[in-house]
């Protein structure tokens, strides 16, 4: 019986730690600039948001002066870009941020979907269960947008699907 214990136990370390190097092994290359516009271009939009959001949106680097406004948070981070409408009628921001090696992605994600603002445009907001973050390696994807959320998400994450 301690045998089999300790089979389902050493099998349960060596999954554990395929898990861990795959998850090391996810990363993207390039500029957050270069990752913003591969997304957009692989996103499956609505032909609304293709003629009256993209053309409207601008890229704002994000430095330690303004990262509270677009994060909500102040995390450790190697670069980091918005990408938002000049003007708009609905709330629309999409960030990137590539993370400093050692940072807790896990805890960042966290800390940027608990204190992130979806009420920061003057007189439009967010519901709160549009916000999305996720990542892939060391790059965050923060998304608050009432519409086309999903999609962007969805772009975000076939980046990986090319490896």
């Amino acid at each position: 019986m301690k045998r089999i214990l300790f089979l389902v136990i050493g099998f349960l370390m060596v999954l554990g730690l395929s898990a861990c190097a795959k998850e090391k092994e996810e990363k993207l290359e390039g500029s957050l600039e270069d990752i913003l516009d591969e997304i957009y271009e692989k996103g499956e939009y609505s032909n609304d948001f293709k003629e009256h959001t993209i053309p409207e949106l601008i890229v704002i680097e994000i430095n330690d002066e303004n990262v509270t406004n677009f994060l909500g948070t102040a995390i450790e981070f190697e670069e980091a870009i918005a990408s938002e409408s000049t003007w708009s009628t609905s709330a629309y921001s999409v960030c990137l941020v590539r993370v400093k090696d050692g940072v807790d992605i896990e805890q960042a994600k966290q800390d940027i979907l608990e204190n992130v603002n979806p009420f920061k445009w003057i007189c439009v907001g967010v519901d709160e269960d549009k916000i999305i973050v996720d990542n892939i390696g060391d790059v965050i994807i923060l998304i608050m947008t009432n519409y086309e959320g999903e999609s962007i998400h969805n772009a975000f994450l076939s980046l990986i699907d090319e490896k």
